[in-house]
This record gives structure tokens, C-alpha cells and sequence, in this order.
């Protein structure tokens, strides 16, 4: 049963990160309608709140795979001035706008459907986060999705990547090498380990 799991597991997580842009939608559509992903609707006191509440500057930010609408509703509403959430699932959307409007965020946040790998922001942010989405983007493919991003990034902006790279305090290898990679290709201004669930934040900028 163990065997078989994993395996599910790994066909999941292939066809998530290499899999084609409708096959995607379909999955995150039928596992945010059924109420899988439920558990994350509340994430209060997750450790990147801190680090976007500190690097925003009050200015804009692109959530790329925003989910359910955590970060658009629990960040402080008073450390950003526009809020931009890209999702795949418009179950996940659908759930993010209803949540804003009833917090009365709607006038700074807004929510867009698209596959986040492919999107076309449109106009620069102070500040990009990619929180847990990292995940579904191939190793080989992070640097090309950063320098497409770094395109839209607003002078003195900067990426925040949100992943677990550790478990029972050892590294995770997959998020683990993407921080090396990010570590070794853009300036570092900011990394954080929880250490007692693994958690780790990374905000980082272009090389000059």
C-alpha cells in the first residue's frame, strides 16, 4: 500500500509540474471543489507573513498560485497597497474573491485565472511570491520562470519563495536545491528556517 501511494504521489506531482495547462486546471479544480486543500483556509502566524509584511513597503505583489486567498486575506492590510492572485483552479478563485469581499479587501485585491507558469502580469510589482508554488515548477525550469518574473519586477523589487526544505531536521532534496539554486543565481537579502516545522523563506533580487 506504502508502494502505491508513493507512487500515486509522484504521478500527481508529475503531471502538476510537467503536465499540459488543462490537465492542471482539472486537477486543482476537482481537489479544491471537494474540499481537499480546506485544511490551508486558515494560516495565521505562517512565517512569511512577517517577511512580505517587512519587504512589500506598502507597495504591490503578485501572488503566483494564491490558492484559496490565504495571503490576499491574512497579510496586514495596511503593508500593501495592491494585491494581484494567480491560480490555475477557479474553485480556488472563486473562494479568494468571496473571502476578500467579505473582509472588505475587494478595492486591493484581485484575483486573475491562469496556469501561473504562462502568465503575462502586464505591469511591475514591488514584490513577487511564489508561496508553496515553487513546487509545481520543474528544477530545470526555476531559473527561466525567475528571469521571466524579474521582468515584472518593479525597481528595487524582490521575489519571496515560501518552501519546506526540511523534515525532522533533515533537507528535503527537491525545495532544498531550488533555495542552492536561487542562493547561487540572485542577491540574497533576507532567509529564514523554522526549524521546528521545516518552513523557509527566501527573499531575494536580481544580480545588479
Amino acid at each position: 500500500m506504502g508502494i502505491v501511494s508513493r507512487g500515486t504521489r509522484a504521478l500527481r506531482g508529475f503531471i502538476l509540474s510537467y503536465g499540459p495547462t488543462s490537465v492542471k486546471k482539472r486537477f486543482w479544480d476537482k481537489e479544491f471543489a471537494s474540499g481537499k486543500w480546506n485544511f490551508i483556509d486558515n494560516t495565521v502566524g505562517d512565517p512569511v507573513y512577517p517577511a512580505l509584511e517587512k519587504y512589500a513597503r506598502k507597495g504591490s505583489i503578485l501572488d503566483l498560485g494564491c490558492g484559496p486567498g490565504n495571503t490576499a486575506n491574512e497579510l496586514a492590510f495596511d503593508a500593501y497597497a495592491k494585491y494581484v492572485g494567480v491560480d490555475i483552479s477557479e474553485s480556488a478563485l472563486a473562494k479568494a474573491a468571496k473571502r476578500t469581499e467579505e473582509n472588505g479587501r475587494s478595492a486591493k485585491n484581485s484575483f486573475a485565472q491562469s496556469d501561473f507558469l504562462g502568465f503575462e502580469p502586464g505591469q511591475k510589482f514591488d514584490l513577487i511570491l511564489f508561496r508553496e508554488s515553487m513546487y509545481h515548477v520543474p528544477v530545470g525550469k526555476v531559473l527561466p520562470i525567475l528571469a521571466k518574473y524579474s521582468q515584472h519586477l518593479a525597481k528595487d523589487g524582490l521575489f519571496v519563495v515560501r518552501l519546506y526544505t526540511m523534515r525532522n531536521g533533515a533537507p528535503i532534496y527537491r525545495p532544498s536545491k531550488m533555495f542552492s539554486i536561487i542562493a547561487d543565481n540572485y542577491d540574497v537579502v533576507d532567509k529564514t528556517q523554522d526549524m521546528k516545522t521545516g518552513a523557509a523563506v527566501i527573499v531575494f533580487r536580481p544580480k545588479a
